[in-house]
């Protein structure tokens, strides 16, 4: 009897405990809202990570993707994010220097010479401490994926020296150092939204804008912009990041198995955007653009240039930090 009792308990609790585990993961579904398109690296990265958590989650947890700003730019997508509108976004991790300003220093031009240089200080003891830092701006850190090197368009003349940015109207994303980094170069800088970007390009109500490759091919720029100029003057980190209330809303179960998702689709992501990369300025070259890879001596100049906006934004972002992230891309040369 004692025999049957105790099977039957052991056999109660195993059922608990497998009901606990289930109701720890709750159905439920996320918006996950970014600007490129679908077939984007960012956007095969959002599919990769919805895929992930709805397979660890026995289709319990659903993301939704929201591409091509759709539910509007960056900025209306972070304040959906605080508000708990909108849950999930992937964007340049500049663009969140309006809520911590050391996220900034990934915007200083010329400051990594490799994705690898990008990836060791991202996922690095620099990356992690200004993801932590969002949780007080209701935001919580997942990590980062890959946009790559910024590169020039425009559509009035080829751009071989530095000289020849002097007038050209550049569309920036809507950053101060992006605005004061064109403006240095004796552009027009003009801050916009990226789902206004194509249309005003169209116009011609702005000359140019700057984007990496695969962001210039995806978004079809090649039909309104001749001319691209390979000057590689920012390279972009992008901060995947989940609205503080819903994360606070979740279980441990919850919470591992949106971190597990995030990290290998981090991982997938970055590949695919780095593979896409390359094939990315030959489909532009296809399509009709006319591409100039600057000389050293034209890139030294530009890089001589733009030391008065760096200079500017390490004393805005905080000498520490700047040091401190210095230190680490010098770590990683070495």
């Amino acid at each position: 009897m004692n025999h049957f009792f105790r099977n039957t308990l052991v056999a109660l609790a195993t059922v608990a405990l497998l009901g606990g585990a289930a109701a720890q993961v709750k159905e439920r579904t996320l918006k996950f809202a970014f600007q490129n398109q679908t077939g984007h690296p960012q956007a095969q990265g959002a599919q990769k990570f919805a895929d992930l958590v709805a397979e660890k989650s026995g289709k319990k947890i659903s993301v939704k993707l929201f591409p091509g700003g759709t539910l509007g730019g960056d900025l209306q997508t972070v304040s959906a994010l605080q508000g708990g509108t909108v849950e999930i976004t992937v964007l340049n991790a500049g663009i969140l220097s309006s809520q911590v300003k050391e996220f900034a220093a990934y915007d200083l031009p010329f400051l990594f010479n490799s994705p690898q240089e990008a990836d060791a200080v991202t996922d690095g003891a620099f990356g992690k401490k200004l993801l932590a830092k969002l949780d007080e701006k209701n935001l919580h850190g997942l990590g980062y994926w890959d946009l790559g090197f910024r590169n020039l368009t425009n559509s009035k003349r080829p751009v071989a020296k530095a000289e020849d940015i002097a007038g050209l109207k550049i569309r920036v994303i809507q950053s101060p150092i992006y605005i004061d980094l064109f403006n240095t170069l004796g552009a027009n800088a003009t801050p916009m939204p990226f789902p206004e970007l194509y249309s005003a390009l169209d116009q011609k109500a702005v000359d140019g804008q700057e984007n990496p490759n695969t962001v210039i091919a995806s978004s079809k720029f090649a039909e309104v912009q001749k001319y691209l100029t390979q000057t590689r003057h920012i390279y972009n980190p992008q901060a995947l990041i989940i609205s503080k209330k819903a994360w606070d809303g979740m279980s441990a179960e919850e919470k591992k198995i949106i971190e597990d998702s995030a990290a290998e689709a981090t991982k997938f992501q970055r590949e695919v955007s780095r593979a896409a990369a390359d094939g990315a300025l030959e489909q532009l070259k296809k399509a009709g653009m006319t591409v100039t890879e600057l000389p050293p001596a034209e890139l030294a100049k530009l890089r001589d240039k733009v030391k008065p906006v760096i200079d500017k934004y390490s004393a805005t972002v905080g000498e520490a930090a700047v040091k401190e992230l210095q230190a680490e891309v010098a770590k990683v040369r070495k």
